[in-house]
């Protein structure tokens, strides 16, 4: 069944939209998702529940639904993604190949060039992963 997103979901409907898609491994569903929600809110919505797992299927759907059609809107979610709280501690955890998929989504992005974000803003957001 199609994915219902509430036009401004609470952080409690964020939540338990994202479990769903993370039980479900959704990419697409989660790309829809994240196509839906302004990049500013993440922080937000995602208040204190980011974990590695959802940090993943963000990257993958961003990777392979978002990526090559609108790599501003990747950089965007990129970029709010890291002011998360619990960023610093989920990126830590993360293993030596997921690493190389958050690495994989940077390297589409210097690739395809955007009016939203500039090499520069790209190689300083990518310290920020510790890339």
């Amino acid at each position: 069944e199609k994915l219902r997103v509430p036009e401004a979901p609470s952080a409690y409907d964020f939540g338990q939209i994202i479990n769903a898609l993370n039980a479900n491994k959704d990419k697409a569903a989660c790309a829809h998702l994240l196509t839906a929600t302004d990049p500013k809110t993440l922080p937000v919505l995602l208040s204190n529940k980011l974990e590695g797992e959802i940090l993943l299927i963000f990257i993958q759907s961003l990777e392979h639904y978002i990526a090559g059609k609108d790599p501003g809107l990747a950089y965007q979610h990129l970029f709010y993604l890291s002011k998360a709280k619990r960023f610093k501690v989920v990126l830590a955890l993360l293993s030596k190949n997921e690493k190389e998929e958050v690495q994989r989504l940077f390297d589409l992005l210097t690739e395809s060039q955007s009016d939203q974000y500039s090499l520069e803003d790209l190689e300083s957001l990518k310290k920020v992963y510790e890339l």
